[in-house]
């Protein structure tokens, strides 16, 4: 701690360059001390966003997986032949529109292209279209594919009037339901355990 100039008399200039130059070097140590812990929080703040944003990441992993797991029987219900299903297929290029399909299901001439969301909002359903209208547009201009798409959205939790907008702009809704797991078949000789 700095200490205090007696103010009973004038300070020699000596005196006051001293007390001058010792406050000054504490100053700068509490300054460098405030800034190696504000810079140990900003990496911590950092490393903390880092983990949330893949953890973000995992569990649309999860809802994507298990939206797809029997969605193709679901989609058969209603006339469709799926034949193939991928995920994350990526569109586009420096000139033409781009984008990310979550599940992309081909039907012969019919393709279904899914977004996955784990809490589906209006505004994603809103992208969605948006989505589907840059593909038409990049197919188009490529000229390799000329089926027809069909859209779906897909959320573990579904908000507000999100379901009503999908289905007045003609996109099907899947919804989280008690038929989305199933248990592996054990291997032969499998015993479950009894505690």
């Amino acid at each position: 701690m700095t200490k205090t100039i007696d103010t009973g008399r004038v300070p020699t200039p000596e005196e006051f360059w001293a007390f001058f130059t010792k406050s000054q070097m504490e100053w700068e140590a509490r300054h460098e001390n405030w800034e190696a812990r504000h810079e140990k929080i900003e990496r911590q703040m950092k490393e903390t966003d880092r983990k949330i944003s893949a953890l973000g990441s995992r569990i649309g992993e999860i809802v994507e997986s298990m939206v797809e797991g029997n969605i193709v029987g679901k989609f058969q219900v209603f006339g469709y032949t799926v034949t193939k299903s991928s995920r994350n297929v990526k569109f586009g290029n420096r000139e033409l529109p781009c984008g990310e399909i979550d599940l992309f299901l081909e039907d012969g001439d019919i393709a279904i292209l899914i977004e996955v969301k784990t809490t589906l909002e209006t505004a994603d359903v809103r992208n969605h279209i948006d989505r589907l209208e840059r593909y038409r547009r990049y197919v188009d201009a490529t000229g390799h594919d000329k089926r027809h798409f069909i859209g779906a959205v897909a959320g573990a939790v579904i908000m507000g009037e999100a379901a009503t907008v999908a289905h007045e702009s003609g996109i099907y809704v899947i919804v989280q339901s008690g038929e989305a797991v199933e248990i592996v078949k054990p291997p032969e000789g499998f015993k479950a355990k009894k505690w």
